[in-house]
């Protein structure tokens, strides 16, 4: 059916390509809430008002939540919790790690209080031993919470790192990443995270046979692509389709929409991104 949450949409006569109904196994999109600019309720409200159908997650990025009062973020999460939308804390656990394992545990406790679904188990800015990694998904998952651990071929990436920094760090083996994913698929992971950098953001050009090579050998429905630029985003439906993964900013959900639905589109995605489904 062309309205993933059975509304009544405006201009209904007009065909969409078809998207599952929430919660989809396909076609996930995660929209940054608050880093690179506020947000709030009112918002959000409004966001999920007019997007809500095609929003499947909300993530508080560079641990933003924990500079808000609490009744708010609790707000927050119930509203994406009535529009069926799940919310995840983002990588912040990988700057917990600095302040020791209680500090960890009290806070995957509190994750859970102030009813996140999703912890993001991330290592871009440290050196962490990757069975500690493994570790730290265990112990999100015995909270009863979705672990969704983040991969990435570049050292340091995260935080806007600046590029010339980013080259100087260096980059990592796209198989030693495939073989951690596995396992952490193996582990019960929800989903695994692609960081973007050095693989389509901060290098020229973009890498990517790194993309084809994590498809062909873990799987494109367990994976999420970073894609938070418009060009990076509609390259992967161009290439992979509109069932892709894929994060970007709170403020790119109606344009990406518009491309997986196939209503809109740039000279060279235009009429171009279809779907199938028998009947």
């Amino acid at each position: 059916m062309n309205d993933p949450q059975n509304r009544e949409r405006a201009f209904d006569f007009l065909p969409l390509n078809e998207r599952e109904c929430k919660p989809r196994k396909a076609g996930i999109t995660e929209i940054r809430g608050p880093y690179y600019t506020a947000m709030g309720i009112r918002y959000l409200e409004d966001l999920l008002e007019t997007m809500g159908a095609y929003v499947d997650i909300l993530k508080f990025a560079g641990g933003s939540f924990a500079l808000m009062p609490k009744k708010v973020l609790r707000e927050m999460i119930n509203l994406c919790h009535g529009n069926n939308v799940e919310v995840s804390t983002g990588g912040f656990i990988e700057r917990v790690l600095a302040w020791g394992a209680a500090m960890v545990d009290r806070y995957i406790e509190e994750c859970k209080a102030v009813g996140f679904d999703i912890v993001e188990v991330s290592a871009g800015f440290i050196t962490l031993p990757f069975d500690d990694i493994l570790r730290l998904v265990e112990k999100v998952q015995r909270a009863g919470l979705k672990a969704k651990p983040e991969i990435g071929i570049q050292f340091g990436a995260g935080g806007a790192t600046k590029a010339e920094e980013l080259a100087a760090e260096g980059t990592k083996s796209p198989q030693w990443a495939i073989k951690q994913a596995k396992r952490l698929l193996e582990a019960g992971a929800y989903l695994i995270m692609i960081e973007s950098e050095g693989i389509t953001e901060n290098v020229s050009p973009w890498r990517r046979e790194v993309v084809a090579e994590f498809i062909d050998k873990l799987g494109i429905e367990n994976l999420m692509f970073e894609a938070a630029d418009p060009e990076v985003f509609s390259w992967y439906i161009k290439d992979y389709g509109p069932e892709v993964n894929l994060f970007v900013d709170h403020s790119q959900i109606v344009q990406l929409e518009c491309l997986r639905s196939g209503l809109w589109g740039t000279k060279s995605s235009w009429g171009r991104v279809l779907t199938y489904k028998k009947s």
